[in-house]
């Protein structure tokens, strides 16, 4: 096989990092992966460095030898690669190249302040993951490293960086770094100025440039393709895309790219992606404002909370399976308890959860504690139980969806879903149609997620189409298989009815906040 036609991806998410190898026509030749969990220490969500590489190098490992064994040769170079990342976050480096403070990620809400002045100061909306944000809070706080960065960079950014040797930086990932100027899809100038002002810092000195989907990104290096492939077969040389972050992977691998297109990921944080047809008429904390990969404008409800606590619940019926001599298969155990859940009460029978393991921003929490909450006549059932914990996991992107839709009149044909929250068919689709009140569609393709996608824009700077959408519409999702489920009006009066109790309910969560300390 001539590898050459073909694209890698590697994705680096929030429990998993996987590698995908594609084909010229977008199919899955093999797969690696590595699984990771991000650790508080110090008040600070994070991954260490060591463990970034770790991951990376068995993904790819995976992933090489799954190929060999396929093919029965050495795998040692391909078309193109792609790195994506989790958006958003702080990683800020020396002229060494040393690493100032641990990796800041997106989960963290500590920025509040520093999200507040540059909001005011922009007219723009900045939320506290942003990287500009993370900036500013530490400079309030004079923190001491400040002085000495020389790189500010992303996860992806800063791994494409070691692998190429190159500081630059998708425009989708760099619309959660800094705002960005539709026109020059590049960070927005007056409002480089407006921060050099207040701060004497040249944000275009320390940021990685900007480039769009289609751009040559660099080349990896021979140090680079050490790093990367442990057994030294990788061949030095091979050409990569701009780094993305998970949400402009999950734009193209949804085909969400085109204006009126809309995709939600749902897995340990969940985010919905619309590509907008005009401007918001007014800023809003609730919203972010991003791009595609290409540059083209998108309303972004991002929540940090999903589905963690309600896996904590599952593998907790796991635990109890066992003292019982009975260990399912994860699969099974997950989708028998997501399956049960279509059994409940529409309203989740007066039942009442938060799944905030960190803070929510939508709903003005720094920090979280996950909480089940019922009335004394409360129908409390293990249908209701599983019910409310999905619905609550998508109870704050309900609230910033519903000023989109409310508010500014968005308009959107269907909702593409991907991540684990659809595993299971039939149940993630259909309380995500209650919360969004609108079409959601899920593909053949959506567990192949981000590492895909970004396998996709790999794939898609080899092609001799310059348009993204007319690339994805005619050569690859032209034949995939879709599923649609629409919402019925029963289920969303019912979730309508369980986000009046989450909603009023919100004062338990900052007791629980104020009095349950760590």
């Amino acid at each position: 096989m001539n590898f050459k036609n073909c694209s890698i991806g590697i994705e680096l998410g929030s429990t998993r990092i996987k590698s995908v190898l594609i084909d010229e026509n977008g199919s899955t030749i093999a797969t690696g992966g590595y699984g990771w969990e991000n650790k508080f220490v110090d008040n600070i969500w994070t991954y260490s460095i060591d463990e970034i590489w770790e991951g990376i190098q068995v993904a790819y490992t995976e992933l090489r030898e799954n190929i060999e064994q396929k093919y029965s040769c050495d795998f040692t170079t391909v078309g193109a690669i792609g790195f994506s990342g989790m958006m958003h976050g702080y990683m800020a480096f020396d002229k060494d190249d040393n690493l100032l403070v641990p990796f800041r990620t997106w989960r963290n809400n500590l920025q509040g302040k520093a999200s507040k002045e540059l909001t005011e100061l922009f007219n723009y909306p900045v939320p506290q993951r942003w990287t500009i944000a993370h900036l500013r809070q530490a400079i309030l706080n004079e923190e001491e490293h400040v002085s000495k960065i020389d790189f500010l960079s992303t996860l992806a950014s800063y791994v494409h960086y070691s692998l190429t040797g190159e500081k630059v930086i998708g425009v989708g990932e760099a619309s959660g770094v800094f705002p960005i100027d539709l026109e020059t899809k590049s960070y927005n100038g007056k409002m480089v100025g407006q921060f050099k002002e207040l701060t004497n810092i040249n944000l275009t000195d320390i940021f990685p440039k900007v480039l769009v989907a289609g751009e040559n990104a660099g080349h990896l290096t021979p140090e680079g393709a050490k790093l990367l492939d442990v057994s030294g077969k990788l061949e030095s040389g091979i050409p990569f895309c701009p780094p993305e972050g998970d949400a402009g992977t999950g734009m193209v691998a949804t085909n969400s790219v085109k204006k009126r297109t809309a995709n939600v990921s749902a897995g340990t944080s969940v985010f919905a992606m619309i590509v907008l047809e005009k401007a918001l008429s007014k800023v809003y904390s609730e919203i972010d404002e991003v791009t595609t990969p290409s540059g083209d404008l998108v309303a972004m409800v991002h929540c940090n909370n999903c589905t963690s606590d309600l896996n904590a619940w599952v593998n907790l019926f796991g635990e109890v399976l066992g003292e019982f001599g009975v260990t399912p298969d994860n699969d099974e155990l997950f989708g028998k308890l997501y399956r049960k859940a279509l059994e409940g009460d529409k309203d989740c029978g007066g039942l009442l959860a938060y799944p905030y393991l960190s803070g929510e921003h939508s709903t003005g929490f720094e920090e979280g504690r996950p909480l089940f909450v019922r009335n004394a006549d409360s129908k409390f059932n293990l249908a209701n139980f599983m019910l409310t914990n999905l619905c609550t996991s998508l109870g704050a992107l309900n609230i910033g969806l519903k000023i989109l839709f409310e508010n500014e009149g968005v308009e959107i044909d269907e909702m593409l879903g991907h991540g684990g929250l659809f595993k299971t068919a039939g149940v993630g689709d259909t309380i995500m149609a209650r919360a969004t009140k609108a079409p959601v569609t899920t593909m053949a393709t959506a567990s192949e997620g981000g590492a895909w996608g970004i396998a996709l824009l790999a794939q898609f700077m080899l092609n001799d189409i310059d348009d993204l959408a007319e690339y994805l519409e005619t050569k690859i999702f032209s034949d995939i298989e879709k599923v649609m489920v629409k919402p019925e009006t029963e289920g969303i009066e019912g979730f309508d009815t369980f986000m009046k109790r989450y909603v009023g309910g919100l004062d338990i969560e900052h007791a629980a906040v104020a009095n349950l300390k760590s």
